[in-house]
């Protein structure tokens, strides 16, 4: 699926090549050390050592953890299709377009998975990374079959066809409802209450992974942030940026608005340029293992205005109070309320008026996941559950602001992985 950063960049290629420094381009693809790299990312390390893949063990032990979930929810076996979830619970990373390709996990017998018969070679060479990989089994189908069939079958064989079938919330209705019409003894639910309880509370693991992903798309925008300088686009910028993660050893990607179109949230396709005295902002994440980051800088090149310090000020408070109301026991709404008071009482309300989005949303194998951090949500934390902090000031027709660190619910409250960002003129001072 294509990220909203992806479609920005990518949509805005057409009107950034004539602006584009091409020598750049070809040294951060073909030549990391190129002399035509800016110094700051030039000397930029890998840091892919560092990142430890997720084992079998652990695999083994979270398709045992959805299993105890499958019977707490009544639940006699899950669905799992390509994804975030498929990639969790086995390792598989698969891309099928509409062909049917499944793992049914059931609660209390053998997993069993539906494939294309010409993709047989590659789930099975996938396999390798998934838990009981050397005896699973692999129900195929022809182009000419109807794979739902043979899912229904495996149902069957397993006395599960009248069972109740959680659905994974990704997976596309037409899979779904052609599981519905072949197995219509089959009652179909969602199968959320396994997969998000599972990869909300995260492992160790998972925390030094999230950690190092957030480490590296800091490290990045720092290096960018050296090397920018007055008349550079946003896709200058862009091509900055994925010339540092090329150095650092990661695969990332970015969002930059620059003037009024950081007002825009999510930003805007239109033709920018940095200008001393605007607003810059980048909302950037990479992929470590298959973890994200999700980390936003609002900054200015030069001087920054006295209401441009002001609202920042007023961010960077927000921020503060919505970790410090993080902690175990507390509900998701309530730390959204705490930054969003910060921000109403400052005068930039009422309610979404200015600060037009939740404070934050889970972060893990996605961006953006279970749970989230927005008004009326009564989950509560845990310890290990991570989250964007992410307040904002958004003022059609002149600025945004906000800042955005990723943090990890620990036994007595939260920590950030990443410094907060100090100032609009001096954002990364340690």
């Amino acid at each position: 699926m294509i990220s909203r950063r992806r479609f920005l960049k990518a949509s805005g290629v057409a009107a950034g090549v004539a602006a584009t420094s091409q020598p750049l381009l070809a040294s951060a693809a073909e030549d990391k050390q190129d002399s035509a790299l800016p110094p700051s990312i030039a000397h930029l390390q890998s840091r892919q050592s560092e990142a430890t893949p997720i084992t079998h063990e652990e695999r083994s032990e979270r398709q045992e953890r959805a299993r105890k979930l499958m019977s707490d929810n009544a639940l006699d076996a899950i669905v799992l299709m390509e994804g975030a979830s498929l990639r969790y619970f086995t390792g598989i990373r698969w891309w099928g377009g509409e062909r049917l390709f499944a793992l049914v996990l059931p609660a209390k017998a053998a997993a069993f998975y539906v494939c294309p018969a010409f993709e047989e070679g590659r789930a099975r060479e996938q396999l390798a990374n998934a838990p009981n990989s050397e005896h699973a089994e692999v129900r195929t189908w022809q182009e000419d079959d109807n794979p739902y069939h043979v899912l229904s079958q495996g149902l069957k064989d397993r006395g599960l066809i009248s069972g109740k079938l959680g659905i994974e919330e990704t997976v596309r209705f037409i899979f779904a409802d052609g599981i519905a019409k072949a197995a219509p003894q089959a009652t179909l639910a969602s199968a959320t209450p396994v997969t998000a309880s599972c990869r909300m509370i995260k492992s160790a693991h998972e925390i030094a992974l999230l950690r190092l992903a957030n480490q590296v798309t800091l490290a990045a925008y720092e290096a960018v942030y050296h090397a920018l300088h007055e008349g550079m686009t946003q896709h200058d910028v862009g091509n900055l940026i994925d010339a540092a993660y090329q150095q650092l050893g990661f695969r990332g990607e970015a969002s930059v608005q620059v003037g009024e179109y950081t007002a825009l949230p999510h930003g805007s396709r239109a033709p920018q340029v940095i200008r001393e005295g605007t607003i810059v902002m980048i909302d950037d994440g990479c992929d470590v293992e298959g973890y994200q980051s999700d980390i936003t800088r609002t900054f200015v090149l030069g001087k920054a205005s006295d209401k441009m310090k002001k609202v920042f000020d007023i961010v960077h408070r927000a921020q503060v109070a919505a970790l410090a109301a993080a902690r175990p026991g507390v509900e998701c709404g309530a730390v959204d309320a705490a930054a969003r008071k910060v921000i109403v009482d400052a005068g930039y309300g009422p309610d979404y008026k200015y600060f037009a989005h939740r404070v934050g949303h889970g972060i893990g194998m996605d961006g953006h996941e279970w749970p989230y951090l927005v008004r009326g949500n009564t989950t509560k934390l845990q310890p290990n559950m991570t989250f964007s902090d992410e307040p904002g000031i958004y003022t059609r027709g002149e600025f945004g602001v906000r800042l955005e660190d990723d943090m990890h619910i620990t036994e007595n409250g939260a920590e950030l992985f990443t410094p907060q960002s100090p100032s609009l003129e001096d954002p990364f001072r340690a």
